[in-house]
């Protein structure tokens, strides 16, 4: 039996955003991270197998506008953290930092993320070489946008700290919108992005 974590990824809506398909391969249970647009497209996309839960990365409605079709087609629950979850139209739990999530066998922890939204969450798992669920925090190319120097500040800081600083080089970083990158691969741009202040 092959074991750990399938990642496929849809592209839906307007923006481009990035729906991710975690499941186990042991178990077979699974959780859709952002459950961004096109309910009917995210819906062939998570059968034959089904979903246990929705995360979602941050309030903006570009990543949750199928998450309410999306739930009451799947009975699924829908996850985030407690500083974004009012403006989230249905949340039915909440993901802090530190906290786990399992997806049948593999465990992914939540690191909170403050600067792009109060809210905004990464998931990582840890095997095979490292994976991390980075919402509109991090991109290939920089930080995830925020409005102002001291939410860009706390962004940084956070990244640094909770991602940069912890994380092998290795992981691969899976972005709210666009292509994949690693942390090896956007590590030496810190400065640059520290400078340039976006």
């Amino acid at each position: 039996m092959s074991t750990g974590l399938e990642i496929t990824s849809l592209s839906v809506g307007p923006m481009d955003n990035n729906a991710y398909l975690l499941r186990d391969r042991a178990t077979g249970d699974a959780v859709l991270v952002d459950a961004a647009n096109e309910a009917p497209r995210l819906l062939r996309f998570i059968e034959p197998g089904g979903i246990r839960a929705v995360v979602t990365t941050h309030r903006h409605p570009d990543h949750w506008i199928a998450l309410e079709e999306v739930v009451a087609a799947t009975g699924a629950e829908s996850l985030a953290h407690p500083a974004d979850a009012p403006e989230i139209p249905v949340v039915t739990g909440t993901l802090s930092e530190g906290d786990t999530l399992q997806v049948g066998t593999c465990a992914l922890s939540v690191i909170h993320l403050v600067g792009h939204t109060p809210g905004s969450i990464a998931l990582y798992y840890a095997e095979d070489g490292g994976h991390l669920f980075t919402g509109d925090s991090l991109f290939p190319g920089g930080p995830g946008r925020t409005t102002n120097p001291t939410d860009f500040n706390s962004l940084m800081d956070d990244l640094e700290a909770k991602i940069f600083g912890p994380l092998p080089d290795a992981t691969t970083i899976y972005p709210g919108h666009g292509k994949d990158s690693t942390l090896g691969a956007e590590r030496p741009s810190i400065p640059e992005w520290r400078a340039r202040g976006w």
